[in-house]
């Protein structure tokens, strides 16, 4: 029963009230107060700050929630083991990456994955801002480029590029750049990140280094939408080569500049501090590092 309550708990504050839990698990909102009034008295702490309207976690709540998950992800592992035996991967595996990735490139291994292991269930997140990984559960996600927060186990798996490019009807209407400068001519399309516009575009050629403060009348905090823009003839657009190599084959987009080359950018798949994950986990994470390596 207390597993169960801890459960619970979890439901609680994933969906945010104790009466959108309830109906999440077909449970009477009383059913679903007592228990956590039960589980509180168990603890001998508050772990749930309730009002009327919002709930709010406490120091205890916080650290029953960060152990919580481990605990639980184990006892499912563990009882999934017994009952369909050691080599057999099952329950459930929180992943979040970025749009365009995620769409082009996990979608499928994901299902490659899950006809090898038909008892997996995914549940995937696409965002291309941030992501409180620890917050909402997400056993592993995918990211581009350095990491802020020092906590989270990182592993890497490949380098990008990024390139320039834009559509034929685009450069049919402007001149195509011949140089970084050039971009000052040119509308660019441009990725917003939390508060932070991605406008300040690096590019190398050799030991040298160009930075240019690029403008543009489109901004958009979804790749995917960028990609759609620039495949629209609306603007040039700085895209990692995982989204746009495909259309760059098939001539919907031009790669531009091939004498300055934008730095790599380390692609990475993040897990939550702690303990160890369980072995699904592991084992997808394992799968989609080899993906990045062909696809790279």
């Amino acid at each position: 029963m207390l597993l169960d309550n801890i459960s619970l708990f979890l439901l609680i504050v994933e969906k945010g009230s104790l009466a959108a839990a309830a109906r999440e698990a077909g449970l009477a909102p009383t059913t679903v107060s007592e228990r956590l009034v039960a589980l509180e008295a168990h603890y001998g702490v508050v772990l749930l700050n309730r009002t009327t309207r919002s709930i709010s976690l406490t120091e205890e709540g916080r650290a029953l929630v960060d152990g919580a998950r481990t605990v639980l992800s184990d006892v499912e592992e563990l009882d999934s083991r017994i009952r369909t035996g050691a080599k057999t991967l099952t329950g459930l595996i929180r992943i979040s990456a970025p749009e365009d990735i995620g769409r082009n490139i996990i979608s499928g291994a994901i299902a490659e994955f899950q006809m090898a292991h038909p008892s997996i269930t995914i549940d995937l997140h696409l965002s291309d801002g941030y992501v409180d990984i620890v917050g909402l559960g997400i056993d592993l996600a995918v990211r581009f480029g350095s990491i802020s927060d020092s906590s989270l186990r990182v592993r890497h798996v490949a380098s990008r590029k990024r390139i320039l490019c834009a559509s034929p009807g685009y450069l049919k209407l402007k001149k195509e750049p011949e140089t970084p400068a050039d971009l000052k001519d040119h509308n660019c399309l441009l990725m917003r990140f939390g508060q932070n516009i991605d406008n300040t575009w690096e590019f190398r050629q050799g030991d040298v280094k160009h930075i240019v403060t690029v403008t543009g009348n489109l901004i958009a905090n979804d790749g995917a939408l960028v990609r759609e823009w620039a495949l629209e003839g609306r603007g040039l657009a700085l895209k990692s080569e995982f989204d746009s190599a495909g259309d760059i084959r098939n001539g919907r987009l031009i790669a531009l500049l091939p004498d300055f080359e934008p730095p790599s950018s380390p692609l990475q798949i993040l897990f939550p501090p702690g303990r160890a994950q369980p072995r699904r986990v592991r084992a997808f994470a394992d799968h989609l590092a080899r993906v990045f390596r062909d696809v790279a």
